[in-house]
């Protein structure tokens, strides 16, 4: 079937709304096809792609052609009908019509061509263009295949601008839907698209009305040149500005409807000539930010939380898989246990094309049932003591279940019962879930009341020192982490080993090394207890657990091999200090307050610990997914398993079996994927949640370097170290300032080697905050900002208990 193509599907849909687009024509994609059939070349590029040939081959080999006689005609008399005057002839892709595909300056443009021989000339140019090497890349970056692309032109009526530029019908930078933004210049639009000159910049409001405006340089004009082509002339700086009122208003009303035709915020070139304004083309804004929020209070104070989790975009298969039947819907139990309604899953991670677009912070709303809260919270405290949770039914079962889960084996079954399967590892999650609720009342309130007793005392500053010394599956195992690095130590040829191999080289070596199987072994068993720790984040079942990574557990060993500098037993110190209080030198006040401290530490290891067990269920899932994922792969529907991702859980339970595809279906699901795929690449430098737009911008005070919330006291100078994922583990050195975008519980045995920990994100309740505390190194958290205002080597001091980051040597 003819297609014209992105660029020119758009101008007919522009025309068709009746918006002003100069006159043209279109060379379809059948033209395109006729001339690849007539010439012979469809079996020549195919060779040319078959051997591997460079994009300068298959350009060169299109270029040589002459428009077949039939087709020549036929733009000959297409021409003539326009008024065989100046024309611009545009490259329009059929690749240019996938959803999220920019495709902006991949393919070429021809401007200001006059004559029958050069128009000829130009498209035959532009269907060379679509082997471009900026194309090629582009395409290949997009998993776009090569074989069946099409190639329609456009032939436009060559309009004689008196200024022209580019206009957004949202705001590129902020996300703002209430804005259109516009740069122009004098002359011909390609000054701005090639960004020849410095344009003049304007925003405007809903009703078109100027917010904002930035002159512009005139360094430079592109005009249509006598006989062809385009030249540059010295620009003039204009007195004032170039686009009155008026046709500020013109452009905004276009923009507006262009927008509303197209359901979408709209990329436009247009132009100005005599009286009139012309659209010279129009495309979906790509990488647009999610629109600003304004959060309320309680999404400011539970907002860190969130940022922390959601460092990275989430799948659509976590989104309907994992978050929705595990990680929301524990929260959503947990708020419901006290009347509380928790948003539902999309509500927290709304999409565009099937891709999470952006992060709204939940804010629970309170019903009725929550004037009863009190007293259920009561009840299930004294009935639920955190102390005696392990000796509780459910757990046992949960454990049960993982073990029984892990011991399947996924080759041995259909597709239907691999399904299932993944559903039991999600229902297992339940199980947390349940004696989460349960307990937490009786976890939290000693909290309250060990806050309240300090409150009393003068010492309400001790309580998260405190509460951070319990003991937890997260802390023993950094000390079997500790363990495995004295056994490096304590071990020649390991230490040296270690100390010249990366830690990809290093598991290579322990698979094949027989003087290493003594630790290989320690080590096989240290991932069979503590593998299914998460890597990234706790709400991502598409990341790698470290059973998936051990490369990564590797590098923890690494870096611990370095004795750790001193730090202050923060803990300990806390609990002198509170004893030293006058009010209990009695011993039953002394007494009470001891187990008020230890009822409160044994509701933070309950926390920890539920956490630590509830993703146990990660590695059967993930094994369930990839299983299906390599089904799919096999039959032809995904390039690599891990594509799996892309698609939702109810999609994949709705196929009966990836051998037994129609080819009409695996092309659709094939289809899907690519399309997911290419919106989540389009989203990748967008922030699921911009820090800035969404919380007050803290300025650093003084000569500080950064600002941010203080998480653990104390004071530490030394070298940074940028660490931003679990493959840099492996890169800190002891002493060193550890400065990172995020934190989860795997990265805590960094915090046995670091000197001080500086986090872009989180709060003072994060688990970030309570371990750096319990190792008692100052922590300081939500800077936003730390991983691009510091850089490895660096030399800085992080105060905890202010929260400032200075330069070494300055004072406060």
């Amino acid at each position: 079937m003819p297609r014209p193509g992105g660029k020119g599907a758009n101008l007919g849909e522009l025309l068709r709304i009746g918006l002003p687009v100069p006159a043209g024509f279109i060379i379809s994609t059948a033209g395109f096809a006729s001339m690849l059939d007539d010439t012979g070349l469809r079996s020549g590029i195919s060779a040319l792609l078959d051997g591997g040939a460079a994009g300068h081959d298959i350009r060169t080999a299109v270029g040589a052609v002459a428009v077949p006689a039939p087709l020549a005609g036929k733009i000959i008399a297409a021409y003539r009908r326009l008024g065989s005057g100046p024309v611009a002839v545009r490259s329009s892709a059929t690749a240019e019509d996938l959803p999220g595909a920019a495709f902006a300056g991949q393919q070429d443009t021809f401007l200001n061509v006059t004559g029958e021989a050069a128009l000829l000339k130009a498209v035959v140019a532009c269907w060379a263009s679509l082997w471009t090497d900026r194309a090629i890349a582009y395409r290949a970056r997009r998993g776009i295949d090569e074989r069946g692309l099409g190639m329609a032109v456009v032939v436009q009526e060559m309009v004689p601008a008196e200024v022209a530029g580019v206009m957004f019908s949202a705001d590129p930078v902020t996300g703002r839907r209430d804005r259109t933004v516009l740069d122009a210049a004098a002359g011909l639009g390609e000054s701005v698209v090639s960004g020849l000159v410095t344009p003049e910049h304007y925003v405007l409001d809903a009703s078109g009305r100027l917010r904002d405006w930035s002159p512009g340089g005139a360094e430079t004009v592109v005009e249509a040149a006598s006989g062809g082509g385009t030249r540059q002339q010295p620009g003039t700086v204009s007195v004032g500005r170039i686009l009155g009122k008026a046709r500020l208003a013109e452009l905004a009303g276009i923009s507006r409807r262009a927008t509303e035709h197209f359901g979408t915020p709209q990329d436009m070139e247009w132009a100005v000539s005599g009286d009139k304004v012309l659209v010279l083309q129009s495309r979906p804004m790509t990488a647009l930010p999610p629109e600003p929020v304004v959060l309320n209070p309680l999404q400011r104070r539970v907002g860190p939380f969130f940022i922390e989790m959601f460092q990275e975009r989430p799948y659509p298969l976590d989104v309907s898989g994992w978050l929705r039947f595990g990680i929301v819907g524990m929260l959503q139990s947990m708020a419901g246990s006290l009347g509380v309604r928790f948003p539902s899953v999309s509500q927290m991670l709304p999409e565009e094309d099937g891709v999470v677009s952006r992060l709204v912070v939940p804010s629970p709303r309170p019903t009725l049932r929550t004037l009863a809260a009190p007293v259920s919270v009561i009840r299930r405290a004294r009935r639920f003591d955190p102390a005696n949770w392990r000796a509780d039914a459910r757990f046992a079962s949960f454990l049960a279940d993982i073990d029984e889960l892990n011991s399947r084996d996924l080759g041995q079954l259909d597709w239907a019962a691999v399904v299932a399967f993944a559903r039991r590892a999600l229902r297992a999650t339940e199980l947390v879930t349940q004696l989460r609720v349960s307990y937490l009342p009786g976890a939290f309130l000693p909290q309250l009341g060990l806050r309240a007793m300090l409150l009393i005392l003068g010492k309400h500053r001790l309580a998260s020192a405190l509460i951070a010394g319990a003991p937890t599956q997260t802390s023993r195992g950094n000390e079997v982490l500790e363990h495995l690095a004295g056994l490096v130590r304590n071990d020649v040829d390991l230490a040296r080993a270690f100390a010249g191999l990366s830690p990809r080289e290093l598991l290579e070596q322990l698979s094949v090394e027989p003087e290493f199987a003594a630790f290989g072994k320690e080590f096989d068993d240290f991932l069979a207890e503590y593998g299914h720790r998460e890597t990234v984040s706790l709400v991502l079942s598409s990341s790698p657990t470290w059973i998936d990574a051990p490369a990564v557990v590797l590098g923890l060993v690494k870096m611990l091999l370095v004795e750790p500098p001193a730090t202050t037993n923060q803990t300990g110190e806390a609990l002198e200090s509170l004893l030293r209080h006058r009010a209990l030198r009695g011993r039953r006040l002394r007494t009470w307050a001891l187990g008020s401290v230890e009822a409160a530490r044994r509701g933070m290891g309950f926390r920890e610990d539920s956490h630590f067990y509830v993703t146990m269920a990660l590695p059967p899932l993930r094994r369930a997914l990839l299983e299906l994922g390599a089904r799919l792969c096999s039959a032809g529907v995904l390039d690599e398993a891990h594509a799996v991702f892309h698609l939702r859980f109810e999609e994949l339970a709705s196929i009966d079996g990836a051998a037994s595809l129609a080819p009409g279906e695996a092309a659709r699901w094939h289809g899907i994927v690519r399309a997911r795929s290419a919106k989540r690449e389009e989203l990748a430098g967008v922030p699921l949640l911009d820090l800035d737009a969404a919380f007050a911008p803290r300025a650093p005070e003084g000569n500080a370097l950064l600002r941010g919330t203080p998480a653990s006291r104390g004071t530490a100078t030394g070298t940074v170290r940028v660490i931003r994922g679990p493959e840099g583990f492996g890169e800190l050195r002891a002493g060193e300032i550890l400065v990172c975008p995020y934190t989860n519980p795997s990265w805590t045995p960094l915090f046995q080697r670091a000197a001080a920990v500086v986090v872009d994100t989180g709060g003072l309740g994060s688990h970030t905050a309570i371990v750096a505390r319990d190792y008692g190194i100052p922590a300081v958290m939500g800077t936003r900002t730390g991983t691009k205002v510091l850089a490895d080597g660096d030399r800085v001091t992080v105060d905890g208990g202010t929260g400032r980051i200075t330069a070494a040597g300055e004072g406060p």
